[in-house]
């Protein structure tokens, strides 16, 4: 099973319509996805607007292969369940989003080759076919490492020495 997340903030018609396309062709997946307030209605997805987070999981859990919008939370829960994960970044200039902040969280996550980022709903469709059986990928923990905390300790001392110094 193939779960696509589009989040809960704001639809994502791009992505589900490119999905549902790809999924009329493929023919033989099943394909579950929840898509928001979006206008498009998939043809051959099963679908739902809004999931909780219980059943947000359980759909993670179950699926071979996560498709999603670029969103922390949704590339993080796929992750920390050893699931593959691409995804179609929310545009800006699309109006999907206010910034671009999402190019930006799958450029860092793709460099890492965390997660496949798609440019565009035919690369989309490329990368779902290369996906015929995927396998897991590593686990991330759900813990901060401890060179994450480090730096993020490091990094709100200095913002603290910097307050205490401009008050001054």
């Amino acid at each position: 099973m193939i779960f696509v997340a589009v989040g809960t903030q704001l639809p994502f018609d791009r992505l589900v319509r490119a999905v549902d396309q790809w999924a009329v062709q493929a023919g033989h997946r099943e394909v579950v996805a929840q898509i928001a307030d979006g206008s498009y209605v998939p043809k051959s997805l099963t679908w739902e607007r809004m999931i909780g987070p219980d059943a947000f999981r359980a759909y993670v859990e179950r699926c071979e292969l996560v498709v999603a919008h670029a969103g922390i939370g949704t590339i993080l829960s796929a992750l920390e369940l050893g699931k593959p994960v691409i995804v179609l970044p929310r545009r800006a200039d699309y109006g999907e989003h206010r910034n671009d902040h999402q190019l930006a969280t799958a450029e860092r996550f793709g460099a890492r080759r965390l997660v496949r980022v798609a440019q565009d709903e035919s690369h989309l469709a490329e990368l779902l076919n290369q996906f015929e059986n995927p396998q897991e990928s590593s686990r991330i923990s759900a813990e901060a490492s401890p060179e994450l905390i480090g730096h993020l300790r490091s990094f709100f001392e200095n913002v603290g020495r910097e307050r205490t110094r401009v008050k001054t």
